[in-house]
């Protein structure tokens, strides 16, 4: 339900409304978040304020059921001010509560337990109504009070009279250090509260403000977790950072901030790119190098700042360091994507003549902005950067409409992952894991533990319904890792009689981690909850699925020798037809590097060297050499896959016995998917066969239209390309006759007007190359001249064509002529002073359009 997690409690959610179970009752946690956009605005804030971010680490501790105020107050309090915690002074901490609101009572157990506590008075233990100390999950369900822990920041004695007032633009003055949600209450659709069974605890503490407290800062970039960064910008641009909030410091802010969340998202496996995760990464680094921009580094430097987040970071955080050389990559070419683009679209800012006023200020129109976006790549929000800096503003309403239909015309994109149904969820929990045994039999008995109908769950399935079986034990692979979900059947017996009932198996899906859902259709009889089946997958598919697997993490491998370290994985699909493999790469595979790469593996093949599994602790797997990919998830014990001494990856699908079993492995296609993504499909086994035979086929049927045997068709092809070429030659010259002798007539209607000759005509060519051919022709023949010409094309669109001879370009042109005629085709264009050309979907207005350049000469 969300791209990124912005807040520690994401991951607990589905724990707090019951949907999921744990094997624990209270956790503490350290995590990654992000956070661009909402009530916070982080995004606008970052660099102006002392403590705003897109990255940061949120520390937390949760109980589920477990422990509620008195601990939570005691923990909180213990590592606050305790030796073997911060050690902050309780003399500059107060604490708030709820203080009631709308009928809901204040919270006076948690003031009594802060008293106890920490022996404040009334004075420091303030209470808040419900927008600051309470918290809700929604309108209705899981709700509470909170209680946070507000530190003052400076070096001057507390101030309570200011406690309500906002920190000093230095970070100096109260701030929130922690907050501690008690989940007391459920909200009832009227409106009333009612306890809840299992009272549970979320707290949350930014570690970023918590740096700054402890470290004796007002602001988070002061701290070590960020000033070096700040420091480096500094040293990038030649300038001092002096801690103002003047804009240079601003910028420099900006940049540590961004290359924290540039460098964590590429580790994530996220490429810059238009759409979801990748647009976020491409909004937050292309407004990092801005600010570079504005600081005057003219040079890449945003993956420089990124290398030192991974030096920084990368001991705590291991996948910075596995993804260092990726990080450098993705940047650089970001930045270096983004530059050559940057200028453009600032010289077509400056150059745009389309504004509009609204409400007394200067505005560019929706329309404009959105092409600066969708064209050249330029986020909204920097345009709102360059707009504050140049003093005009942004039609935002309009950008959206235009966004709109731009994603009508795409039919949208969508972003994240499919909601699970609670029907999932409530089988998962009732029956717990279920036991998958398919890595080493594809035949399995078992009894029906649950069954589902359009999204309900239903006792029995008969003939003819389409559902889903759940078992307690089955041989089916659920769709994971990037492999599809495996085909089968199911059949029940009644009875007595074995095989009366069978069920179809036309996918297995895994919606909750441990289910296993087999989804299908009775194709015969009837199955019951309860009854005993036996499973069976379909041994041909799961051949083909196992071999063009193994072939996956081969490629890898072989992808890794011959492009680098950084050809990571972005994303595979692994079917019975063929296998698809997504990397990070920013240029097209030469032939010789393809023919490698399929030498590398086919050399791994004919070793045909035994597949191993073994299940290990994650941290055994890793000092084996075993690599991860983005789109798993692991948990503390892993299954490494090792093919060779050169494959070794963690992977949970299901393999071939030997690398011999892959048979031939052929690449069917090499290409890019987006901005640093490409993509290679390939088959193997009996597919690379079938493969190799069509491509026998389609050479035979050509040689066969080009009279030749197969061996000739090279020879052939090139022969029928040069007698073409030959033949287009002719053609052209043929035309451009045609034309040079119906010119004269086109010269009689020529005026002299200000000096030079000027003529609009229509004719009948339909082809822009020679109606720019005739425009250049008949300004030489008439010079000093200015020609405007437009012709119909067999498409129904009109041609317009603006030649000017070059001693009358500083009075004339061409450019802003063809612009203005082509208005009248319902059309644009432009192009240099002494020639330019245009298009229009109004062909019947091309008479008028030509006869404008009189006028505008005139």
């Amino acid at each position: 339900t969300l791209i990124f997690a912005n807040a520690g409690m994401v991951q607990f959610k589905d724990v707090f409304t019951g949907k999921e179970g744990r094997a624990y009752k209270r956790a503490t946690t350290a995590q990654k978040c992000l956070r661009i956009s909402g009530k916070h605005n982080d995004l606008e804030n970052v660099g102006v304020t002392a403590r705003h971010h897109t990255f940061f680490e949120m520390m937390g501790n949760f109980s589920f059921g477990d422990y509620f105020k008195k601990d939570a107050i005691d923990f909180a309090w213990s590592f606050i001010t305790g030796e073997a915690g911060l050690g902050l002074s309780p003399s500059k901490l107060v604490v708030t509560i709820f203080g009631g609101e709308d009928g809901v009572p204040a919270d006076d157990e948690a003031g009594a337990l802060w008293a106890a506590t920490t022996g404040f008075g009334p004075e420091r233990i303030i209470r808040m109504g419900k927008k600051d100390n309470f918290w809700s999950m929604g309108d209705t369900g899981p709700c509470g009070p909170c209680t946070e822990i507000h530190y003052w920041m400076g070096a001057s004695e507390p101030d309570l009279a200011r406690f309500d007032q906002e920190p000093g633009a230095d970070g100096s003055g109260w701030v929130e250090l922690w907050n501690l949600v008690f989940m007391q209450f459920e909200r009832m659709g009227d409106g009333s509260l009612v306890p809840l069974p299992a009272q549970s605890v979320d707290t949350g503490a930014g570690l970023e403000r918590l740096t700054a407290a402890a470290q004796g800062v007002t602001s988070n970039y002061d701290t070590d977790l960020l000033r070096p960064i700040v420091e480096l910008a500094a040293q990038l641009s030649g300038k001092t950072y002096g801690g103002t909030l003047g804009p240079d410091d601003v910028s420099m802010r900006v940049i540590a901030d961004h290359a924290r969340t540039t460098a964590f998202l590429i580790a994530e496996g996220v490429q810059p790119d238009k759409d979801g995760t990748s647009y976020v990464l491409r909004r937050v680094m292309r407004r990092g190098i801005r600010h570079g921009h504005r600081l005057g580094i003219d040079r890449p430097f945003m993956h420089e700042c990124a290398l030192l987040v991974v030096e920084m970071m990368g001991d705590q955080y291991p996948e910075l360091r596995e993804r260092a050389a990726l990080i450098e990559d993705v940047a650089k070419q970001e930045e270096e994507r983004f530059r050559r683009t940057m200028d453009k679209g600032l010289e077509l800012l400056a150059k745009n003549t389309e504004w509009t006023e609204q409400m007394g200020v200067k505005t560019l129109p929706g329309e404009i902005a959105f092409k600066l976006y969708d064209t050249f790549g330029f986020p909204l929000d920097l345009q709102d950067v360059i707009a504050e800096e140049q003093g005009f503003r942004v039609d935002h309403r309009g950008f959206e409409q235009e966004l709109g239909r731009a994603r009508e015309r795409s039919q949208g994109s969508k972003v994240g992952h499919e909601a699970v149904s609670n029907v999932h969820h409530e089988i998962a929990k009732e029956i717990g894991a279920v036991s998958f045994v398919g890595y080493d039999r594809e035949r399995a008995g078992s009894t029906v533990a649950a069954l589902v109908k359009d999204g309900a769950r239903v006792t029995a399935l008969r003939e003819g319904e389409h559902g889903e079986i759940v078992t307690r034990v089955t041989p089916f692979y659920g769709e994971s890792g990037g492999q599809v979900g495996d085909h089968g059947v199911i059949r029940a017996s009644h009875a007595g009689q074995t095989g009366d009932a069978s069920f179809e198996v036309e996918d297995t899906q895994k919606p909750v981690e441990g289910l296993f859902v087999h989804r299908g259709v009775m194709k015969k009889g009837s199955i019951e909850v309860g009854v005993g089946v036996d499973l069976e997958v379909d041994h041909a598919r799961r051949s083909a699925t196992r071999r063009n697997h193994s072939a996956t993490h081969l490629l890898h491998w072989a992808l890794r020798s011959v492009v680098g370290p950084t050809a990571m994985q972005k994303g595979s699909l692994v079917s019975a037809d063929r296998l698809r493999f997504d990397y990070s790469g920013s240029r097209p595979l030469e032939a010789a590097e393809l023919a490698k790469i399929e030498d590398l593996v086919n050399g791994k093949v004919l070793v045909n060297a035994p597949v191993e599994t073994e299940v290990l602790p994650m941290a055994d797997a890793k000092a084996k050499g075993a690599i991860g990919l983005f789109e798993e998830k692991y948990g503390e014990v892993v299954r490494m896959l090792r093919m060779t001494d050169d494959s070794i990856e963690l992977c949970g699908g299901t393999h071939a016995s030997r690398t011999g079993d892959i048979g031939l492995f052929k690449i069917l296609s090499e290409s890019g998917v987006a901005a640093g993504v490409r993509r290679v499909e390939a088959v193997t086994g009996t597919g690379a066969l079938a493969h190799v035979r069509a491509m026998e086929r389609e050479l035979g049927g050509a040689a066969a239209l080009l009279k030749g045997s197969p061996s000739q068709t090279r020879e052939k092809v090139e022969s029928l390309l040069g007698a073409l070429k030959e033949k287009n030659k002719e053609i052209d010259d043929l035309k451009r006759k045609l034309m040079q002798g119906g010119t004269g007539d086109l010269t009689k209607d020529a005026r002299e007007q200000a000096g030079v000759k000027v003529l609009g005509a229509v004719v009948d060519i339909g082809d822009g190359k020679a109606l720019r051919e005739l425009a250049d022709q008949l300004r030489d023949k008439l010079q000093p001249a200015v020609i405007l010409l437009g012709t119909p094309t067999k498409d129904g669109r009109a041609l317009l064509a603006c030649s000017v001879s070059k001693d009358a370009t500083e009075r004339f042109k061409a450019g802003d002529i063809v612009k203005d005629a082509a208005a009248i085709v319902g059309g644009g264009g432009g192009g240099r002073p002494d020639f330019a050309q245009a298009g229009g979907n109004a062909p019947d207005k091309l008479a008028e359009a030509v006869a404008r350049v009189y006028e505008l000469v005139k």
